[in-house]
C-alpha cells in the first residue's frame, strides 16, 4: 500500500535530511528501494536555503552521470516546493552520502520521462498509485553533474 501524507509523514520528512547528513547517508540512504540524495535549492520567494531528502535513479544507466528525481509528493494535487525552486534556479546542488556535487535539472520529457517511469515504477511500485491519485503530470528531473 502507498504512503499517503499525514502528520507522522511530515514529521519524517523534517528529519530525514538532518540524519542523512549526519550520517553521510548511512542512516537514511535508501528508501522504498531507492537510494536517496539531499537536493539543495534556494527558496524562490524567500531565498532560504532549502535542503530536501529525495529518493533517485541514476541516469544514464548505470553509468550514474546524472541522478533522476519524481516530484510526485505522494501523488498529492500540487508540484512539490523543491520543484518550484528548480524551475526558478536549475543549477543546484544535491549530497549523494557524503559528496556534495553540483548539478543542473531539467525535467525529462518524452521517450525518456517514459523510460524513467517504467523503471522506477519496476523497482518502487508504488509511484504508479501516486501517479494515479492525481490529475498533475508528475514530473521526472534529470539531474547532471556541472564543473563549478
Amino acid at each position: 500500500m502507498a504512503i499517503e501524507r499525514n502528520f507522522l509523514v511530515e514529521l519524517f520528512w523534517r528529519f530525514h535530511p538532518k540524519l542523512y547528513r549526519w550520517s553521510g547517508g548511512r542512516i537514511g540512504g535508501k528508501m522504498a528501494g531507492l537510494p536517496v540524495l539531499l537536493l539543495e535549492t534556494m527558496g524562490r520567494k524567500t531565498g532560504v536555503r532549502r535542503e530536501t531528502a529525495l529518493t533517485y535513479l541514476p541516469h544514464p544507466y548505470p553509468d550514474g552521470d546524472s541522478y533522476v528525481v519524481i516530484a510526485s509528493v505522494l501523488g498529492e494535487p500540487k508540484h512539490p516546493g523543491w520543484y518550484l525552486n528548480l524551475q526558478a534556479d536549475p543549477k543546484i546542488a544535491i549530497t549523494v552520502g557524503s559528496r556534495r556535487i553540483a548539478v543542473e535539472a531539467r525535467d525529462a520529457e518524452g521517450e525518456e520521462r517514459e523510460s524513467i517511469w517504467n523503471d522506477l515504477i519496476a523497482i518502487s511500485p508504488d509511484y504508479s498509485a501516486y501517479r494515479s491519485r492525481t490529475d498533475r503530470r508528475i514530473p521526472a528531473v534529470i539531474m547532471r553533474r556541472r564543473s563549478r
